[in-house]
């Protein structure tokens, strides 16, 4: 991973395309995970479908649908309280791309490698992200992935939630304290929630694998 760091800084590319084929330059780049990457444009973070040079044409499909998917969560989000809080704010969508707020002080996992916020700071986070959890509920989502690389500090250190690309976005009548999606549960949630908050804590990472007893056809948590 250092090599690839390094390489890129020379080059001062990213191994990243955009939908018309052309390099994402690497300053842009704020963030990837499997299906998306996320770069700054205009002062809005923008979170496009993941496309190497390598990427299929189908692989790039797939990671548009999951975009959409998740365009979707933050619909239902919206149709209740476009100005959630504990949310990071989602601006616009097109077909192919979701803008959101700009959080600059990135996100929580790589503040805490080299920080280690006071008490207070930590219980109010613990605070928002607890009542934002039970709001995200309420609109019978689960999140799915609960993760310290997805909460996302504000200027001001406000702490919000930003990825739903895992989701599970419920019918309105689901009964949320008994839905089973596969697997996966508000219990999950909590559970993955109290891994962050101990992350928080101690500045030590806790991972959950849910996976860890199944055969490998099994893709029930």
């Amino acid at each position: 991973q250092s090599s690839f760091l390094s390489l890129s800084t020379i080059n001062m590319v990213s191994p990243f395309l955009d939908l018309s084929g052309d390099s994402i330059p690497l300053e842009q780049v704020l963030g990837s995970g499997s299906s998306a990457v996320v770069v700054l444009r205009d002062g809005l973070a923008v979170k496009t479908p993941l496309r190497y040079c390598w990427s299929s044409d189908v692989e790039v499909e797939m990671n548009i649908e999951v975009i959409q998917r998740e365009q979707d969560v933050y619909r239902r989000f919206q149709s209740s309280n476009p100005q959630c809080g504990g949310i990071v704010n989602c601006l616009g969508f097109s077909k192919e791309a979701t803008q959101l707020a700009y959080m600059a002080n990135g996100n929580l996992r790589t503040y805490l490698e080299t920080n280690q916020p006071p008490q207070q700071l930590q219980l109010s986070w613990f605070r928002e992200m607890a009542r934002t959890l039970e709001y995200i509920h309420d609109q019978r989502v689960l999140v799915a992935d609960i993760a310290s690389r997805n909460f996302l500090l504000d200027s001001d250190m406000t702490i919000k939630f930003c990825d739903f690309s895992e989701a599970s976005l419920l019918p309105l009548d689901t009964d949320i304290d008994t839905v089973d999606d596969n697997g996966y549960t508000t219990r999950i949630d909590l559970g993955f929630l109290g891994a962050v908050i101990y992350e928080v804590v101690t500045g030590q990472k806790c991972e959950i694998d849910l996976f860890k007893d199944n055969p490998p056809t099994d893709g029930r948590a």
